[in-house]
């Protein structure tokens, strides 16, 4: 994560970016919903490219205490401004939080951020390494078909385009073509691969937004309202499914650090 990706979202209304598309309203509402399902009592949760703090706000008003690190200055200093959150500037490579020292880990962009699998492992080992035994790994991944049932539907897939919406469905190398930086894109296979192979255990992988989200954009933000009861109840029933969840715009890896001597009762957090 380098300067080009600090200058993109420095020049970015990142507070905003969950807000103003009906696809990442529902983004936003999953993984709220899919975070709150596993926190069952107060927790430190460590927020590790959290931006200007969309999620660490309402995990803080929820009652945790919330750390969040992320490299874009701006970022940080609008994320120490909310209430019950603490902020710094920070590489996910390179954590600056001592070992076994946090319950929950939030890793909401850093993977897909992270193009080189090597970058991506390195990061996970930090995770794994600042996670207290029996702690919770939350990761988020873009899925490999965000471009082509984007552009699909939004009419602006065509024969120039073909070739890089390929690319990225083939290799999960992003290159630009739909006006976000160069990032990773992973399959529900691949996030899962990458987390047990961190020494993760009990890796559970979800699709965030369901196979409605398109639909959802191109009825467009006055609609938003009566249709999002709908495509949640769609997101949920087959948020697990092997055939429908690289459909999601995100993916959501779910896991835990490795202990075989940590009691479930022991834990604040659900099984």
């Amino acid at each position: 994560m380098g300067s080009d990706l600090v200058g993109h979202y420095s020049a970015a209304a990142e507070g905003e970016r969950l807000f103003r598309s009906p696809h990442g309203r529902l983004e936003f509402l999953r993984t709220r919903e899919l975070i709150r399902r596993r926190l069952t009592g107060a927790v430190r949760v460590l927020d590790i490219g959290g931006g200007t703090g969309v999620h660490a706000e309402w995990l803080a008003r929820d009652g945790h205490s919330v750390h969040l690190i992320d490299p874009v200055p701006a970022h940080v200093a609008a994320a120490a401004t909310l209430p019950g959150v603490t902020a710094m500037v920070g590489d996910a490579r390179r954590l600056p939080v001592a070992d076994h020292t946090v319950d929950v880990v939030l890793m909401l962009g850093p993977l897909y951020h992270l193009t080189e699998a090597a970058d991506r492992a390195i990061a996970l080992g930090e995770a794994i390494r600042v996670l207290r035994p029996g702690g919770l790994l939350i990761a988020a991944a873009i899925s490999r078909y965000l471009s082509v049932l984007e552009t699909g539907t939004n009419g602006t897939l065509d024969e120039a385009l073909l070739p890089s919406v390929r690319e990225v469905i083939d290799t999960g190398q992003y290159d630009e073509h739909a006006g976000f930086v160069a990032t990773h894109w992973h399959t529900a296979d691949e996030l899962r691969a990458e987390l047990a192979a961190a020494g993760m255990r009990e890796v559970e992988i979800y699709g965030i937004e369901g196979p409605a989200w398109p639909t959802l954009d191109r009825a467009g933000l006055d609609n938003f309202g009566p249709l999002v009861s709908a495509a949640l109840h769609c997101a949920r029933l087959v948020e697990q499914d092997p055939l429908l969840i690289n459909t999601s715009a995100h993916l959501l890896g779910i896991a835990r650090v490795r202990d075989q001597t940590q009691s479930s009762s022991q834990s604040q957090l659900s099984c």
